[in-house]
Parts: structure tokens; C-alpha cells; sequence
């Protein structure tokens, strides 16, 4: 697989977010229940994002401490302002590239959800993890994984033959890193991480009308939103959009599914 060019950096709307992310706070959710915590772990959480997932974790550890990192300064702004030293004595959020992170021997516990299909090279980003773990540290994430969101990406495909769209996405290239078990395995091996479980999962995100649907896009899609006109980018929202309802209607209820798969990987540093 080329690789793309590198990801630029994009300004992330985290209040937008903060309120269009529900099924990704969901996915967490399940995930951070499978960590099986007894409240004194040291974790750290990779793409952390508004920090809502980041204080449900801190909540879980009362004796041990999490901190989130994101590469964004806007997300890690709105996570500080929304989830106070004086309220969350246990959590700290730090503005870091998960490819470059600067913590040796840190933590008990790596985790992410939803944020590393953002970094197309993983095997310099399952270094780093390795150097932050403890010997016997754990690591759990959870990402886009190989076939994900394929609906809307042949939707997409479908969008862009109108020339009215296709003229800003010349030269494009797709920026996202999706991988299946196989490789990620090698990968996990070949940093000093034993793989434990390493599977992709299908999921159904629902959103329960275009309202909901278009807050995903606009706040997420922001390789694509980055090529567009800003006044043109409620229009390309409401287009794609139109065009995955003509090939998978919303149900009777009006409820739209959007088809998913997770890759989720778990993994022990070797001691």
C-alpha cells in the first residue's frame, strides 16, 4: 500500500463534535468495559479528542491517574475547559502527535477509540506505545478498520462524477490508514507488543435522521471538507448524503444505518 502524502493538520470544530459524536462515544463505552479496570491504572488515551471518553476513564480509576493526548490544539482547548483540574484531579490532557509521543515506561494501559485509522503508518506509532507501556502493559484501541464505512464511500464515488464536485478533489488521496487482522498483528509483533485479540468488527451506526447524519460528515470527513469551498460545503454534505439514501434508504421510522467495521486490537508489552 502507498502511502499518502502526509496528513495535514486540520481545524477541528470540537464543539461540533462534542455533540455530533454519539456513536463514537458508544463504541468507548464498550471498549472501556473491556479493559476490566480495578481503579488504580495509570492509562493513557490516544486521540483524545473532546475528552468526554477521557473522563469516563478517569472515572473508572479513582486511585490511578489518565492522560489524554490529541494532536488538535482546538479539541485539547475545549477537553481542558470542559473537564477541570478541580473536578477531575485525575485526568490531564496534553497536546502530542501520536506518532512522536514522549513517554517512556508511563503507563499501565494504552487506549484509544475512534482516532487511530487517522495515522496511515502505525508501525513508528505501536513503537512509541511500546516505550510508554510498563513491562506487562496493556494496550487496547479501537479504529476503522479494512472495509470500513464502504456505503458511504461508494456513495461518495457516486458524488464525485458531477463535475461540480469532482473539480476540488483532483490529485486527492486517500488519507486514512484501515487495516485488517494479518498485518496488524505483524505490526503489534514486530514493536514488542504480544497480540492478544486482534479481530475486525462490523457495526451499525444509526443516526436517526439527515440532521444527525450530516453533523458525522461535517465534523469527521475533514480531509474532504478541506477541499471544499466553506460555502460549499452544506451543499457536497446534503448531496452525499442524498446520494447514500437513493442506495440505502433510510427505514420507515426515518432512521439512517450506516454500515461500519472496527478493527480492535489488544495487545501485552512483552516483559
Amino acid at each position: 500500500m502507498v502511502p499518502p502524502d502526509p496528513l495535514p493538520s486540520f481545524t477541528w470544530n470540537a464543539a461540533d463534535y462534542h455533540k455530533s459524536s454519539p456513536a463514537q462515544q458508544l463504541w468507548a463505552q464498550e471498549l472501556i468495559a473491556k479493559l476490566r479496570l480495578s481503579g488504580h491504572e495509570r492509562v493513557l488515551d490516544i486521540g483524545c479528542g473532546d475528552g468526554k471518553v477521557t473522563a469516563a476513564i478517569a472515572a473508572c480509576v479513582p486511585e490511578g491517574s489518565v492522560t489524554g493526548i490529541d494532536n488538535s490544539p482546538e479539541m485539547c482547548r475545549f477537553a481542558r475547559e470542559h473537564f477541570l483540574p478541580s473536578t477531575h484531579q485525575n485526568l490531564t490532557f496534553v497536546r502530542m502527535d501520536a506518532s512522536h509521543l514522549e513517554f517512556s515506561g508511563k503507563f499501565d494501559v494504552v487506549f484509544s477509540n475512534a482516532a487511530l485509522h487517522w495515522i496511515f503508518d502505525h508501525k513508528p506509532l505501536l513503537a512509541g506505545i511500546a516505550r510508554c507501556l510498563c513491562p506487562g502493559g496493556r494496550l487496547l484501541v479501537q479504529m476503522g478498520g479494512k472495509g470500513n464505512a464502504a456505503q458511504t464511500f461508494e456513495a461518495l464515488e457516486v458524488l464525485l462524477e458531477n463535475p461540480r464536485w469532482c473539480q476540488y478533489f483532483d490529485g486527492f488521496s486517500f488519507t486514512f490508514g484501515f487495516f485488517g487482522p494479518e498485518e496488524y498483528r505483524q505490526w503489534l509483533a514486530g514493536a514488542g507488543l504480544e497480540p492478544v485479540r486482534v479481530e475486525l468488527i462490523p457495526k451499525d451506526m444509526v443516526y436517526p435522521d439527515r440532521e444527525a447524519f450530516a453533523g458525522w460528515i461535517r465534523t469527521t470527513w475533514l480531509p474532504w471538507m478541506a477541499r471544499l469551498p466553506e460555502d460549499e460545503q452544506p451543499a457536497f454534505i446534503r448531496a452525499l448524503i442524498d446520494e447514500y439514501l437513493a442506495l440505502y434508504p433510510a427505514g420507515a421510522d426515518g432512521v439512517i444505518h450506516v454500515g461500519m467495521v472496527r478493527l480492535e486490537a489488544e495487545a501485552i508489552k512483552r516483559v
